[in-house]
């Protein structure tokens, strides 16, 4: 448990905070996007924490809406040419680190009609803001993309159905404190 407490400092040290320009191309770039920039990360794993908080079904439909919302918002960013939009959506990924952090910090047990709905807003902005900056084959850029992010959904609920609450909750607002460092940044 120690460990678990000393690494999450590492959380911050993720490339750029706002990493959208310049992302490359395929499936490496791709997988790697969620990983390296520290606004994905937190909101990823916050997901999946607030996700273990609700239990139940909202195990794999927080993770799940996200993913759908996310896949979509990037379809039509890319589709429709909307990349002088990718920096409107910035304001909403940093929202996404402070409220996803907020409801895990609180433990909110909203309901999952509640909860969905938000968690969708959140990916929709997410894929936005990929969707607009994509260059190359975005059909693999995005695949892998959902694989990390669903990967990292895996690891925030993982932590949140492993660590007691008040550990939970500290990570919570660890992330909160996290977002508005980027906000300001």
């Amino acid at each position: 448990m120690k460990r678990i407490l000393i690494a999450l400092p590492l959380l911050l040290i993720p490339t750029v905070a706002l990493a959208h320009p310049g992302h490359g191309f395929g499936f490496e770039a791709g997988f790697l996007h969620p990983f390296t920039g520290t606004d994905h990360l937190l909101a990823m794993i916050g997901v999946g924490l607030w996700a273990a908080i609700l239990g139940g079904r909202a195990r794999w439909a927080l993770p799940g809406g996200f993913l759908a919302a996310m896949a979509l918002g990037g379809a039509f960013a890319m589709n429709l040419g909307l990349g002088a939009a990718a920096a409107a959506v910035e304001p909403a990924i940093i929202a996404s680190v402070i409220m996803l952090g907020a409801v895990a910090a609180l433990a909110l047990r909203a309901p999952l009609a509640a909860a969905l709905p938000l968690v969708g807003l959140f990916g929709l902005a997410h894929g936005a803001a990929h969707g607009a900056e994509m260059v190359g084959n975005g059909l693999a850029f995005g695949a892998v993309m959902l694989t990390a992010t669903a990967l990292l959904h895996g690891a925030g609920l993982a932590l949140g159905m492993t660590l007691n609450s008040k550990l939970a909750r500290a990570l919570g607002g660890a992330t909160v404190l996290a977002g508005f460092a980027l906000a300001f940044a």
